[in-house]
């Protein structure tokens, strides 16, 4: 694996993967060690007017409608996250993987046509390692609560989410040597550690 990989932190809504996402870019910033930062959707600037029609409260997209804008909000970021590939450690805050989980595993569209997509847009851009973050639906419901704004996709069903972190799980079990589950539901500080001294393995 490169020195300057490209790390996808991944997992449902409140499971802490933005949380300990940020924790990392402010360990490398703190090392003065380079990296590029992105977020799914969004991440660039045609990505983020995608991700604003995706996420708004009143759209009221069909399944596949999601998945092409997903797509497509990915498609404008390749070849920015193809520059600076293995030159600069890359952080992703979700990415391949979450389409499967939501739209396959969650939605139920076809895998065959979302892998057939992501062969298009990718190319021969991998990722080299994943943090799964999961929560149990008590924990999820209960930060959801004290969130300040509630986007499209945070008013889905707690079943919904349950089934998208399953279909997380399935992929994860599938590339057990290029995942690291983190449990939500425990210690954040521990979590914190445990991610650190992985991302300290992956760069050295």
């Amino acid at each position: 694996m490169s020195n300057k990989p490209v790390i996808v932190f991944e997992g449902i809504e409140c499971s802490g993967k933005s949380l300990h996402i940020k924790n990392v870019c402010n360990y490398l910033k703190k090392r003065s060690i380079s990296y590029l930062y992105l977020r799914e959707p969004g991440g660039s600037k045609n990505s983020e007017i995608i991700r604003k029609l995706i996420l708004n409260k009143k759209s009221n997209f069909n399944k596949n409608t999601d998945l092409f804008l997903y797509s497509a909000s990915r498609s404008e970021n390749i070849q920015k996250l193809k520059k600076f590939h293995k030159k600069k450690i890359i952080l992703i805050d979700r990415f391949t993987d979450s389409t499967l989980a939501y739209q396959h595993f969650g939605l139920g569209i076809n895998i065959n046509l979302i892998k057939k997509i992501h062969n298009v847009i990718l190319d021969d851009f991998k990722i080299d390692f994943t943090f799964l973050n999961v929560v149990n639906n008590k924990n999820m419901l209960s930060r959801l609560k004290k969130r300040n704004k509630l986007n499209r996709y945070d008013k889905f069903s707690s079943k919904f989410y349950q089934k998208v972190q399953r279909g997380y799980l399935k992929i994860a079990s599938k590339r057990k040597n290029k995942y690291l589950i983190i449990n939500s539901n425990q210690d954040l500080k521990r979590n914190k550690e445990i991610i650190i001294r992985k991302i300290n393995d992956l760069i050295k």
